[in-house]
């Protein structure tokens, strides 16, 4: 039975969320609902930096400023069965390698002719199993495992961007510890889930042809992709902790929907005023600068 379609918001709880993360919560909850599309959370918990009572304060955060989703929160960390089974599929398709370089090691070699700035450069894709064995011995750790890809650079249609061509390398789909990395674990999820619409912060549309290229490879369907942008400080930079009253413990429910509800031209009190006056075509196309009080 195929699922009903869905939008979906996915925070990492490494930590509260900011009011840069509820704006894009709250854009990710309207264009479900302009859409007529179910809206389901999913915390990403994988990566050991996470806290599960961080998690729970997103999801406590989420709900207090009046989104609503249509199941229970997904928690990514209780269904590693269903990375592996994906996983265990690519590698029979002997779709995947063994990586052995490091951050620095990949940033000291050499690119492959017409490869983009920022590709992985194919050391390992090569290797004979004796060279496996070398490197193991060598670097005294795990694997991690990449997609052996078939071309250089992929393009996703945005709704916000247009088309939008990005690189697509020999990404990582399995870290040396064992964890799934995002780009699986994102496209795995969105196809278990019935997700064919991804709105998040412009900082990941770079990620979004790799996970379009991958999700080909599985035979899902391609989701319609969203990159809204992000809230920034005084300087120009992503919000963080530092910048002050950030959260909303700090800044209240009240005030910070009415900031967020502002910053978008549309002054609201709930979110379904919000969404009778919701315009995806009249949406700002520039970052919204916060200036806590």
């Amino acid at each position: 039975m195929s699922l009903a379609p869905a939008g979906r918001f996915a925070p990492s709880p490494s930590a509260d969320l900011h009011i840069g993360n509820l704006r894009t919560a709250m854009l990710a909850w309207l264009f479900a609902r302009r859409t007529e599309r179910r809206f389901l959370l999913r915390v990403e918990d994988l990566d050991d930096r996470t806290l599960t009572e961080t998690g729970h304060r997103q999801v406590a955060d989420l709900a207090a400023i009046g989104l609503t989703w249509d199941e229970p929160p997904q928690w990514q960390s209780q269904h590693q069965d269903r990375y592996d089974v994906v996983v265990d599929q690519l590698a029979g398709r002997d779709l995947l390698y063994e990586c052995y370089c490091s951050r620095r090691d990949i940033a000291q070699a050499p690119r492959a002719p017409h490869a983009p700035e920022g590709a992985y450069p194919g050391t390992c894709r090569e290797l004979s199993a004796a060279e496996r064995e070398q490197r193991r011995a060598e670097t005294g750790r795990p694997p991690a495992l990449r997609l052996r890809t078939d071309t250089f650079v992929g393009t996703v249609t945005d709704l916000i961007h247009g088309r939008y061509t990005g690189i697509v390398d020999d990404f990582v789909v399995r870290r040396g510890d064992g964890v799934p990395a995002y780009n699986l674990a994102v496209v795995v999820d969105d196809a278990a889930s019935g997700v064919d619409q991804v709105v998040r912060g412009d900082d990941l549309l770079p990620s979004s042809p790799r996970q379009a290229y991958l999700a080909r490879l599985l035979g899902y369907p391609e989701p319609t992709y969203a990159h809204v942008p992000l809230v920034l400080n005084e300087d120009g930079a992503r919000l963080a902790k530092r910048d002050g009253a950030v959260t909303l413990a700090e800044i209240g429910v009240e005030r910070a929907f009415g900031q967020i509800t502002e910053s978008l031209g549309w002054p609201s009190s709930t979110m379904d005023q919000l969404l009778e006056q919701f315009d995806p075509a009249r949406l700002p196309q520039h970052p919204w600068i916060y200036l806590p009080d």
